[in-house]
């Protein structure tokens, strides 16, 4: 029970081959997905945390959902219907991941539908300064091909803005087996959206090719870990939105593949959203312990999350994240976890 009288709970799905996920209604989150290696030993390849209490107040967003807003907002400020809406700031000068009191620290109901486990939230009007009261439901669905879907689902009796994700961080050798820049990535991607020094797109959509940021055929994060391109440096690593191809809207497409040569693992991703965050877990160092109860390290997970452009608002030339009153707002993520 948290201090306010709150239920924590946990759920697990495992289907005949023994693979399995589990969930908590903190954050509506993903505290462990337990798959095979190559060689067929099952284990967790979903960064989390030793202490239930950790994920409360919890700044690295380990395996959360996100919002009302993932990604950042600059200025923590946007314009909606001629009105200006100011949010709270959180990360410099910058609106993170739906504020100081994001979705990701809340405690959700939770509930199994059928073979699915469900988990809802209602975010008051103005809760961290968005318009409008929004219902928001996130599915998560385990198969027993070992392909982990999540779904959500919001809609607001206002006119507001959304952009729902999972922070889930990965990796294929195993939670705890140390650094992930020796895994392979490769996305359907050959734009990404160049940052500033406070890390807000600069509206120009850049081609990756003969960049670092080309990842169109499959190579590892450190092959280009070292550069100072484009704010590099400045954040660590790789923490930047990249462009999915051929995106149209509510469609599920593929974004890409992670690989690890280890363990033999791999995940496919596919989404319905038009970008794809990457960030190489450059600040893990200051997140709570890890589930053996040791300190995280710098690049011990590496999350993809399949979002909308940040700070769309205020670039009226990227993708719409405005939701109307009444409309139903349903994006879909799809981990489909498997072997080289």
């Amino acid at each position: 029970m948290t201090s306010e009288g709150e239920a924590v709970l946990v759920y697990k799905i495992t289907n005949t081959a023994g693979a399995s996920v589990e969930l908590c209604n903190i954050g509506a989150s993903i505290i462990a997905i337990n798959v095979p290696d190559s060689e067929g030993n099952m284990t967790d390849v979903a960064l989390g945390y030793k202490e239930w209490q950790s994920y409360l107040q919890d700044p690295a967003a380990m395996c959360k959902s996100v919002g009302r807003y993932a990604n950042r907002i600059a200025g923590g400020r946007f314009e909606l219907n001629g009105k200006e809406f100011i949010l709270a700031r959180n990360n410099g000068p910058n609106h993170l991941h739906g504020g100081v009191d994001g979705f990701g620290t809340r405690v959700w109901e939770g509930s199994v539908e059928g073979n699915q486990v469900v988990f809802t939230l209602t975010s008051e009007d103005g809760d961290q300064g968005y318009p409008g009261e929004l219902a928001v439901q996130v599915a998560y669905y385990w198969s027993e091909e070992n392909e982990l879907d999540i779904t959500y689902r919001a809609v607001s009796n206002d006119d507001t803005i959304v952009n729902l994700t999972n922070h889930l961080y990965l990796n294929l050798d195993g939670a705890q087996s140390g650094s992930v820049l020796n895994h392979t990535l490769q996305l359907n991607c050959s734009k990404f959206l160049p940052i500033n020094s406070v890390q807000i797109p600069t509206g120009e959509l850049a081609d990756v090719e003969g960049t670092p940021m080309d990842f169109r055929s499959a190579k590892s994060f450190a092959q280009d870990f070292d550069s100072d391109f484009n704010y590099m440096q400045q954040v660590r690593g790789y923490d930047h939105c990249f462009v999915v191809d051929g995106w149209k809207r509510n469609i599920l497409g593929k974004v890409g593949c992670l690989m690890s040569e280890k363990s033999g693992r791999k995940v496919e991703i596919l989404s319905s959203q038009p970008g794809v965050q990457i960030y190489t877990g450059n600040w893990l160092q200051d997140a709570p312990a890890n589930k053996e109860g040791k300190r995280f390290h710098d690049h011990d997970g590496v999350a993809i999350e399949c979002q909308a452009w940040p700070d769309s608002p205020n670039h009226p030339d990227f993708p719409s994240v405005e939701l109307k009153a009444g409309e139903m707002y349903i994006q879909k993520i799809v981990y489909r976890f498997g072997l080289l």
